[in-house]
């Protein structure tokens, strides 16, 4: 199954898990052995390959030990401001986002002509 945005979480989980068993399984690992050179209880191996949630730091653990960790760069990029963006910036790092001008809009109220608000 091909790992797409309109999945639901639960199905995402459920297909990872999947993938990282067949790995474990394509290596020739028990869960047992996995869960021990990757420092974890054999009960976190088995709820992630059911689809179950998992830490983080878990989830690193066993990406680590199924030589997968590289796999992260791809996932999650390092982030590169534009140009503009770093000359903005000058050196600093940003550390909080703008937000919309003006507050918070409801999706909704994108879509609808603006008006002066002295409308009746």
């Amino acid at each position: 199954m091909k790992i797409e945005s309109q999945l639901t979480d639960e199905a995402v989980l459920r297909e990872l898990g999947e993938r990282l068993a067949a790995l474990r399984l394509g290596r020739n690992m028990t869960q047992l052995q996995l869960a021990a050179s990757a420092g974890v209880a054999r009960s976190v191996i088995q709820n992630v390959e059911r689809g179950g949630s998992v830490t983080t730091a878990n989830l690193v653990r066993l990406l680590r030990e199924l030589d997968l960790l590289d796999a992260l760069e791809r996932l999650i990029p390092q982030p590169t401001p534009s140009p503009v963006a770093e000359l903005r910036l000058r050196g600093h790092t940003r550390r909080r986002a703008a937000g919309s001008r003006g507050g918070a809009e409801a999706p909704a109220d994108r879509n609808r002509p603006w008006r002066w608000g002295d409308e009746s």
